[in-house]
């Protein structure tokens, strides 16, 4: 599988390009600012990106939402519960100063046991809010295989959680996602965060200072 990750500035959002290395076949997850970069990415890998995937709306992980369906024509998705978010997002960018594009609509919204493919891969989404209402986990593997690369968006991060402070966060419901949906997966499930490095379940459940002592 291949996993491109990019952030820049001002918000240092990770968003991927992960791809099928025989058919070059891929997805898009969570297009912010660096969304020109992982487009070039692409283009010189020669992968056709054949999906837009959303963690959440929070306005760092849609500012290349627009620029990319312009770019590729595919079908955005994106939980139902996070719609209130995406369509605000011009309004939120203006609270940091930031001119955002109005967001095009969403094609698809996930479904519970939806699978989402790509050439020899697939991807799973699983509803994980706290840090917002319409959160999910896109866990990632081969057709016919457990997926074992989870795109978290921002409920998990290394050494740290998503925030519950903003509309529609809440804290109890953050860590009953992680401990109920994500360690589910496995300690050796590998974690692709929103922000920050990658990281495993295994190292999050024994050492994450928020799930040690919750």
């Amino acid at each position: 599988m291949i996993v491109e990750s990019q952030a820049v500035g001002p918000f240092f959002k990770n968003g991927f390009v992960v791809g099928c290395e025989e058919t070059r076949d891929a997805v898009l997850i969570d297009p912010g600012d660096e969304v020109a970069s992982l487009l070039a990415f692409a283009d010189r890998e020669k992968l056709a990106i054949r999906h837009i995937l959303l963690t959440h709306a929070h306005v760092d992980h849609v500012t290349g939402v627009a620029a990319a369906k312009r770019a590729l024509d595919v079908p955005i998705y994106l939980h139902r519960d996070d719609l209130f978010w995406y369509e605000r997002a011009v309004e939120s960018g203006a609270m940091f100063g930031l001119t955002v594009e109005p967001q095009p609509p969403i094609d698809i919204y996930y479904t519970p046991g939806q699978i989402i493919t790509f050439g020899a891969y697939e991807a799973q989404p699983h509803h994980t809010p706290g840090h917002c209402p319409g959160g999910v986990c896109l866990q990632i593997g081969r057709r016919g295989e457990v997926g074992l690369d989870l795109f978290v968006g921002d409920t998990l991060f290394s050494g740290g959680i998503g925030r519950t402070d903003l509309p529609g966060g809440d804290y109890d419901t953050l860590i009953a996602s992680i401990k109920n949906v994500l360690f589910a997966f496995g300690d050796e499930a590998v974690v692709h965060p929103g922000h920050g490095p990658s990281t495993t379940i295994g190292r999050e459940r024994r050492t994450n200072p928020f799930l040690t002592t919750t």
